[in-house]
């Protein structure tokens, strides 16, 4: 018994040539896409960072008014971004730095000394990205217990 032929095999390699390049070219449909899906986060946490940023220079410019603790008005940093003291929804009307009362730490003599403890809370948007930043100071300056503030 021979082995079984059509007697013609010269088209299998064409078909197995189109069936490698079909494969590769869905391999290269899918980097590009993974690819392009990776863009796009990367774009957007670059964004959230720019916001977290302005936040941060919020947060600089309330501490540089200190003793005053006036509120910061919607103040823009850059092309497209902003900074406002409070939270998100204080856009169009920016709240206080907030005084915590004293903190109290015992020094060297075992007298208790209070320092003013105030709150800043700063909100920075950019391109629609919105970071809200919230730290608490003791004010650099020692109260004694005797004494008025």
């Amino acid at each position: 018994m021979g082995r079984w032929t059509t007697g013609d095999d010269r088209g299998v390699a064409l078909i197995i040539a189109l069936l490698v390049l079909l494969v590769l070219t869905l391999l290269g449909v899918s980097l590009i896409n993974t690819a392009m899906f990776e863009t796009s986060i990367v774009g957007n946490e670059r964004t959230r960072v720019d916001a977290f940023y302005t936040a941060e220079a919020g947060i600089q410019q309330a501490l540089a008014q200190l003793p005053a603790m006036a509120s910061i008005p919607r103040t823009q940093l850059g092309r497209d971004s902003y900074y406002w003291s409070g939270r998100v929804e204080d856009k169009d009307k920016p709240q206080e730095i907030v005084s915590l009362g004293l903190a109290f730490q015992y020094g060297s003599e075992l007298s208790e000394v209070g320092f003013k403890r105030l709150r800043i809370r700063m909100t920075g948007e950019s391109l629609g990205a919105v970071q809200e930043l919230e730290v608490q100071v003791k004010c650099s300056q020692p109260i004694r217990p005797t004494t008025e503030f």
